[in-house]
């Protein structure tokens, strides 16, 4: 025997709903002696109750659409707001040169971000790495050489040579990170 139930769910108080977050808040008081001669079946009935007022509320309210996959509907913004799963991130500790430029009033020259514009090829590009605009004096079919480092690299590259300097500065920094980072 299965005991079919009304769809539509009447309650002295009217519940309250968070489409956003398909939440009901039903405030109606249980009745008490159901809740104390069967508490199972009283919660089950008021979540019951609650489930059936959604799924109305849903229907009625919110605009259906229909796609090949079948129809659906397109929730609002939430109206409650849920607590965050984890705390928030520890702020981490300021480096040496953070400090640094703190204490002599030193500010970041740009803020635009990593990319520049490059008239020749006509699209943004890196400021440095893969592909970067650091990189453009490396393709170069002539190349100006400092006189003091052509009287101590007589033999070498001037090409090959600007890319190791350029490989140096970066081992450098990653050394100053990594103590930083012990620090």
């Amino acid at each position: 025997l299965t005991c079919h139930r009304p769809v539509l769910v009447e309650k002295p108080i009217p519940i309250e709903f968070d489409m956003g977050n398909l939440c009901a808040f039903d405030t109606n008081p249980l009745d008490p002696t159901t809740y104390s001669n069967s508490l199972e079946g009283c919660l089950n009935d008021a979540a019951r109750d609650c489930a059936q007022a959604l799924i109305n509320q849903v229907l009625t309210t919110l605009p259906m659409k229909s796609a090949s996959d079948g129809v659906y509907v397109e929730l609002p913004d939430p109206v409650t707001p849920l607590p965050r799963e984890k705390p928030l991130p520890r702020a981490k500790e300021p480096t040496k040169w953070f400090l640094f430029a703190k204490k002599k009033g030193i500010k970041s020259k740009t803020k635009d971000g990593k990319l520049v514009y490059d008239e020749e090829k006509g699209e943004w590009v890196p400021k440095w790495g893969y592909k970067g605009k650091n990189k453009d004096s490396e393709g170069d079919w002539i190349v100006e050489v400092d006189g003091k480092r052509e009287e101590k690299d007589d033999d070498k590259n001037p090409r090959v040579l600007s890319r190791e300097e350029r490989k140096d500065r970066i081992k450098k920094n990653e050394r100053q990170m990594k103590k930083n980072e012990k620090r």
